[in-house]
């Protein structure tokens, strides 16, 4: 082989000492090429305590390079030069091994730092909904935002333990009750409640309800779903009674006044009823009073009054009335219900009303002509003596046999002759001794034959 050609081969040259030098131990030093998602992977997925922070490097220990051993030497050439030795490398100096090292320091320090953070940020927390319990990790800081990350909604009639605006710390432990709309008719009021009770029971004992000896519409163990319960509650009461001449107090829960008297051991019969609506709802403390009643119905009638109409009629002196329609009165017939409470009768409450007859008016003519001053040859006559003998001085009298009427016993047709209407006896005291004093001017006293001498008296 040439010299050039051994010099360029010399494995013993600068370029062989590359890859001949000694290779450090696996384990000594972190791989500062390895990948980035390789490194996350391992913190997070390895469970060991997080990497202190490192603040300086360690010195890299580096094992020195032995010695070369000495070259042989080149066998001598006749007439020439002999061949130069190869110098050996020298070992790496210790800061070229630094700057090697500083970036993986850096990276091992960097994930240190942020794996920290992760884990002071992290808490372990238990979250129960409504009974349902579950532990969880969370990186909220407050209850408010811990329910928000889950999903869980709350309204006003819910409550969260502690309060949505607490702050989270791990090992904490928040629980939401969810309220349920209750229609609840306690001893007969109904109203609208909530609850955070999950049975009827818990609904009770929560909003204060005494359950003992009362009635429930539902079993104490059901349960409440979301939408709500009805509820019906009649608690325990002391009811007493009054009947028969005898009091009886009893405990009851009974939904209506008749169902307490019941249970007293007092049967209602007929049209038996009580001081108070026997349908109510019965009071603590309440006292009922029976009454026992009987009846009976009675008809009566009633004589239904007529009315009077008066026209003026100009051919009557003044202060002259004549019946032309005689009134009639109608007739009512009314059922009563005759009640005895008790033994004591009350007063008689009418029930039906029926008019059998309507009434008929009567129709009465007032006379408006002016009434004469006197008859000329008659007014010096005792007329008051005629009239006391003939009728007693009654201007409407009527003798037993209806023929004869008024003060003077005027019969119908000679009334008329005379110019009077309807009947003598209808007419006033003034007509009647006017149409008297005509009489005796066209015939004397004839019309009187027994009473007639009175007027010279």
């Amino acid at each position: 082989m040439s010299k050039s050609s051994y010099e360029t081969y010399d494995p013993y040259g600068p370029e062989a000492a590359v890859h001949t030098a000694q290779t450090l131990p696996y384990g000594l030093y972190e791989d500062t090429y390895r990948p980035a998602y390789e490194a996350e992977a391992y913190l997070v997925t390895e469970p060991v305590p997080p990497l202190p922070r490192q603040t300086t490097c360690a010195p890299q220990t580096v094992i020195p390079e032995p010695e070369p051993e000495p070259e042989p030497e080149p066998p001598a050439v006749a007439g020439g030069r002999a061949t130069r030795r190869r110098r050996a490398r020298s070992p790496e100096r210790p800061d070229s091994a630094m700057r090697r090292l500083l970036p993986q320091a850096l990276v091992v320090a960097f994930l240190a730092g942020g794996t920290t953070a992760f884990v002071a940020k992290d808490k372990a927390v238990e979250l129960s909904v409504d009974g349902r319990q579950r532990a969880l990790h969370t990186f909220a800081d407050d209850v408010r935002e811990l329910l928000a990350e889950e999903g869980v909604r709350v309204g006003a009639h819910d409550t969260v333990a502690p309060a949505p605006g607490a702050a989270l710390t791990s090992g904490d432990a928040v629980a939401v009750r969810y309220g349920r709309p209750v229609r609840l008719t306690l001893d007969g009021r109904r109203r609208e409640v909530w609850t955070t009770a999950h049975t009827v029971e818990g609904a009770l004992d929560e909003l204060g309800v005494r359950a003992e000896g009362a009635y429930l519409s539902a079993s104490r163990s059901q349960r409440i779903g979301r939408a709500g319960l009805a509820l019906d509650v009649r608690t325990e009461r002391a009811v007493t009674v009054l009947a028969d001449g005898r009091t009886r107090t009893v405990r009851t829960n009974a939904a209506t006044v008749r169902e307490a008297v019941e249970e007293a051991g007092i049967v209602l019969r007929g049209q038996d009823t009580t001081s108070v609506p026997p349908g109510s709802f019965p009071r603590d403390g309440q006292t009922v009073t029976v009454l026992r009643i009987s009846g009976s119905r009675e008809v009566r009638e009633e004589q239904i009054p007529f009315t009077t109409e008066r026209t003026a009629d100009p051919s009557l002196f003044k202060g002259t009335e004549v019946v032309t329609q005689p009134g009639q009165p109608g007739l009512r017939r009314t059922t009563y219900y005759l009640r005895t409470v008790n033994g004591v009768r009350d007063k008689p409450r009418p029930e039906k009303s029926e008019v059998v007859r309507t009434p008929r008016k009567q129709v009465v003519k007032v006379g408006t002509k002016p009434r004469p001053r006197s008859v000329r040859g008659a007014d010096h006559l005792n007329w008051r003596a005629l009239a006391a003998c003939e009728s007693g001085g009654r201007p409407h009298a009527v003798d037993p046999s209806g023929t004869y009427g008024g003060l003077y016993q005027f019969d119908t047709r000679t009334w008329h002759s005379l110019g009077g209407k309807g009947r003598p006896q209808d007419a006033s005291a003034e007509e009647q001794t006017y149409r008297a004093k005509k009489l005796y001017v066209s015939r004397g006293a004839g019309p009187w034959p027994h009473c007639g001498a009175r007027l010279h008296r």
